[in-house]
């Protein structure tokens, strides 16, 4: 149900610390989006080429995807948690950080071999 992409230039972290930072934003989003955490997942595609304003310092672009309706006051603490985390995970400075949050139809994620329609 929650997908989380996460796409930066900023060079991860080594093992073990990756794990736990995977984790980490997996735990979040289950607890802000009232989600099982067992259907939450997280992606990094790290080290991506990427200019921001004109700089190749240290971005991050991050889609967050959930089946169901994000009210607006919801997105906007997302967005403030959201930053915060990848700030702190990946060293990325908060404006240099696009989110993009979208709301899906359960009837077109499929999981399992079914969907959450």
């Amino acid at each position: 149900m929650p997908l989380l992409n996460l796409f930066s230039s900023a060079k991860p972290p080594d093992e073990p610390l990756l794990s736990q930072m995977l984790k980490s934003f997996s735990s979040l989003l289950a607890r802000e989006l009232s989600k099982p955490e067992r259907y939450v997942m997280v992606g990094l595609a790290p080290r991506l080429e990427m200019s921001f304003a004109g700089s190749r310092e240290p971005a991050c672009y991050a889609e967050l995807k959930n089946v169901g309706q994000l009210p607006a006051d919801k997105v906007d603490h997302l967005s403030e948690v959201l930053c915060d985390a990848i700030a702190k995970a990946l060293g990325v400075p908060r404006d240099r950080i696009y989110i993009e949050f979208t709301n899906a139809d359960g009837a077109l994620w499929g999981f399992d071999g079914g969907t959450f329609g």
